[in-house]
């Protein structure tokens, strides 16, 4: 987003309301900044949008403010949008597709700005990509459409497996995206695809329990915020539990290769 538009949506709003109403907006523009996360292991996250908004100008603390919301749960998600619509942010920062469309759910007029991992277009956040269209504007890595790529990556850096597992977490948008395209990578390579749904961190032990019983060939997590605050402890289960077992170099058993989503 450009500079100028980006100063526009935080100060727009103060500047169109009548002066009998500008007493009762905030001293400084606030921004509403919503994640479906818990706040551990999204400091980088921090750490780039303030650096960002100084780049324009703007210095938390002085001439703007940030008002967090962190969802352990994307059914969270709704009512802490509806929140920062109520609070009469400026501009909402959703740093996930659900994050997204949960804050287009709770306003057609606050400008949202998103990140996201699936198609935009294609789960209905805005028209086009070169004509939002709706008050929703950002950007996207697309990583559901190099699913069928890593797959292939997976293939060849491990050719005897015979299946692949796909970690996900199924509020996710990008989730069923990400999942077609896996499956049709892997149809090609003759690989079968299970997938582990996992909604919450406490979802984790159970769902590699279940992995050593089904003996899958390789591993690919699926792109969401909750594998991103995950990554330390889903790397540390592979490990432990040595995943899988049927890829050996003489009798030491060889866990598989981590793949891991945005």
């Amino acid at each position: 987003m450009r500079r100028r538009q980006f100063i526009t949506l935080l100060g727009g709003a103060a500047a169109a309301c009548p002066l009998a109403g500008r007493a009762q907006q905030p001293a400084m523009p606030v921004i509403g900044f919503l994640r479906p996360s818990t706040a551990a292991g999204s400091e980088h996250l921090l750490a780039a949008l303030r650096q960002g908004l100084s780049e324009l100008g703007y210095v938390e603390g002085r001439n703007v403010a940030i008002e967090y919301r962190w969802a352990e749960s994307e059914n969270h998600l709704p009512g802490l949008a509806a929140d920062l619509v109520r609070r009469e942010v400026a501009v909402i920062v959703a740093s996930s597709g659900m994050a997204a469309m949960a804050a287009r759910g709770a306003t057609s007029t606050i400008p949202i700005v998103f990140v996201m991992a699936s198609d935009p277009v294609e789960a209905k956040l805005v028209t086009s990509l070169n004509r939002p269209g709706t008050n929703a504007t950002g950007m996207t890595y697309l990583t559901s459409a190099l699913a069928a790529k890593r797959v292939e990556l997976m293939h060849e850096l491990i050719p005897a497996i015979k299946s692949v597992t796909a970690l996900v977490q199924p509020g996710n948008a990008a989730t069923e995206p990400f999942k077609r395209d896996l499956r049709a990578g892997a149809a090609v390579l003759g690989l079968q695809v299970l997938v582990a749904n996992v909604t919450s961190a406490r979802d984790l032990d159970g769902a590699f329990a279940a992995l050593v019983q089904q003996r899958p060939g390789a591993l690919i997590v699926g792109p969401d915020p909750l594998f991103t605050s995950l990554t330390t402890q889903i790397v540390a289960l592979a490990r432990d539990t040595r995943f899988p077992q049927s890829i050996r170099r003489g009798s030491t058993p060889k866990p598989a290769a981590l793949c891991r989503g945005g």
